[in-house]
């Protein structure tokens, strides 16, 4: 019976302490998608490249489409809602990483659609 107890004890700390740990990680090591600007985009990039940004969000557009600034420039970027970090507010005054793809338009300036927002 104390046995059976013990068991019990034992298993149910173990969930508990598995319960407990964070549920949100990421991976924050150094990346194989190169760091980027938006005027290397802009002049060199391919469709479909991947890259990742630094710099600000500076105005929203319409729905999920951003203006976009950097050191080098200013580019439309689209994010989804359920990328957005729960909790955070971003402003223009706030830096941020954004990691996606380049969608090269041939009449129209290309955007960049985000697969990873986050704030530094």
């Amino acid at each position: 019976m104390q046995r059976r107890l013990s068991a019990t004890c034992l298993a149910l700390a173990t969930f508990a302490a598995i319960a407990a740990a964070p549920a949100r990680a990421y991976y924050v090591g150094p990346s194989v998608i190169p760091a980027s600007t938006v005027k290397a985009l802009a002049d060199t990039g391919r469709d479909d490249q991947a890259a990742r940004l630094r710099g600000r969000l500076v105005g929203s557009l319409s729905g999920n489409t951003y203006r976009f600034r950097d050191a080098s420039g200013e580019m439309v970027v689209k994010i989804k809602p359920a990328l957005w970090p729960a909790g955070v507010n971003i402003g223009e005054t706030t830096e941020v990483e954004l990691v996606g793809v380049y969608d090269k338009e041939l009449l129209r300036e290309g955007r960049f659609k985000v697969k990873q927002l986050r704030p530094l």
